[in-house]
């Protein structure tokens, strides 16, 4: 079993209030659970308006497949044209991976 992790570190365009942001991200969380069927949630930068941070996570069999879901995931986001991607973390742990 392997468990897959992306984070986003994003920087939004014309955003100028809490309300905005949630309408920029909120569709972006939707579609990546909807295309990739994987976890996503905004999970930090709560309170800044202009920054966000999203994390997705998914647990595959096999490790190829979880890196592959991931950077399309990373895809997806990096072509929206309101969102600018500062940095991404893409990590997967295997099962049999030391503590």
């Amino acid at each position: 079993m392997y468990v897959g992790s992306l984070t986003l570190d994003l920087l939004l365009g014309d955003v100028h209030s809490l309300k905005e942001k949630r309408s920029v991200i909120k569709p972006v969380v939707a579609e990546l659970r909807r295309k990739f069927e994987v976890h996503a949630a905004e999970t930090g930068d709560a309170n800044l308006h202009r920054r966000a941070e999203i994390g997705v996570a998914l647990v595959s069999s096999e490790s190829g497949q979880c890196r592959e879901v991931l950077e399309s995931c990373e895809r997806l986001v990096a072509g929206r044209p309101e969102l600018q991607v500062l940095s991404a973390r893409l990590r997967v742990w295997s099962d049999t991976d030391d503590d």
